[in-house]
This record gives C-alpha cells, structure tokens and sequence, in this order.
C-alpha cells in the first residue's frame, strides 16, 4: 500500500503544473494545480489587452483562497497580483474571471478618468432606477437607499442574487444591463462592461445598452 501511494503521490506532483513568466514578464504562481491549461489562458489574455492596461498586474497567483469562499467569488485583485481560482470550468471562465480583474486593476490609476464626471454614475443610477421599478412593479420590497448606493453593499448583492434569484435577475437585466452582476455597484458596472468589451470585440450590445461605459473603454483603450 504504501508503495501505491507513493507511486500516486509521485504522480500527482509530476501533473503539477509550474511556475512561469509571461512574455511581458508576469510571474503566474501555482499555489494550487489546475486542470486548465493556465499558460494558454494568459497567453490569450496578454493578446487581448492592450500592454498600457495590464501596467498594474505584476503577478498572477492560481488556486484557493479564504476570500473566494467568504465573498462568493473566483477572483480578486490586490496590491498588484491577480488570485484567481484553480478549480474553473473550462478555459473560457478563468479567461473571464482574468480581464474582469484587469478592470479592477486600472481603476486606481484612471480613477479620474472613469468616474471624474460622474457619467458613468449617472448612467449607472440610471438602470439601477429602472431596475428597481421594475422589481417593485413585479411585488419586491425594496430599500430606496440601496438602489442609489453606488459603492459595494453584501446586503443589496444578497437581495439581487438570493431574493430574487439569478436566473429571473438575468432575465430583468436583459436589455438593461450587459449581465446579471453588472447592476451590483458602480466598479462592477465599470468592470463587467470591459470584460464583455475585451471578450466580445464584435458584440454591439454594450455600446447599445451603456454608451457612457463604451467611450470610457474606448478611451481607456486607445491611450498608449
């Protein structure tokens, strides 16, 4: 038995993936192995966004973290390193979970430049003000303060995802916002929209549903 174990331990360390650096220079670190193919995924995520903003993501560390479990997520950037969890679906999920954190990555440094002329605000509060008629035409109680908060709030997410449910939010949002997760705050607003504009180039809906959040992009995109 304990001549199997080690065969399958040996095993499973020769299927670990390693520690590499990207052709730009970020260094990926494998805290835990993952059944996707890691380099191929950030390979496509450096080709995808232009190198100006990736400027704030200096390392990328894959596998499982307290964070993930205590906000229900799968991803977060902070202090210049992107976590990102190991266990995905398929490539196309951490591609995702990837260029949703580059957003948050560059909003300290265009900070100004996304949210100085409180457009994106507006527009934002804007669908946020539809959304909430619309859930209180349809019998939800709702907390006006909480609809005009812009900044993160535990209790309004629970409200949205667990009271009234993802899939009957996703299909309210339909046509209002470019997902499900986009009406949550102000950031994910912002980074919602730049994960659909960098995952779907040729999609024409984000420029449709929030003009506003389109030219910011655009803008943030074109400057070298």
């Amino acid at each position: 038995m304990m001549r199997q174990y080690l065969k399958e331990k040996q095993a499973a360390m020769q299927q670990q993936q390693s520690d590499f650096y990207t052709a730009r220079g970020t260094h990926v670190y494998f805290k835990d192995a993952s059944k996707i193919d890691v380099e191929s995924v950030i390979s496509r995520l450096e080709q995808k966004i232009p190198e100006h903003l990736l400027s704030e993501m200096e390392m990328i560390v894959v596998g499982q973290f307290e964070e993930f479990e205590e906000r229900n997520i799968s991803a977060f950037y902070e202090n210049g390193i992107l976590h990102v969890s190991n266990l995905q679906e398929d490539e196309e999920d951490m591609l995702d979970d990837l260029v949703h954190e580059v957003a948050h990555s560059i909003e300290s440094i265009n900070g100004f430049e996304i949210y100085g002329d409180e457009k994106l605000k507006n527009e934002f509060l804007s669908k946020r003000e539809r959304l909430k008629n619309h859930l209180q035409s349809l019998g939800y109680s709702i907390n006006q303060e909480s609809f005009e908060e812009v900044e993160y709030d535990p209790e309004f997410e629970s409200f949205l995802f667990k009271t009234v449910g993802k899939q009957k939010l996703r299909m309210i949002c339909t046509g209002l916002f470019i997902n499900a997760y986009a009406p949550v705050s102000l950031r994910e607003y912002f980074a919602t929209g730049f994960a659909d504009f960098y995952l779907h180039p040729r999609d024409t809906l984000l420029r449709k549903l929030s003009p506003q959040l389109f030219e910011k992009i655009i803008n943030l995109h074109k400057e070298e």
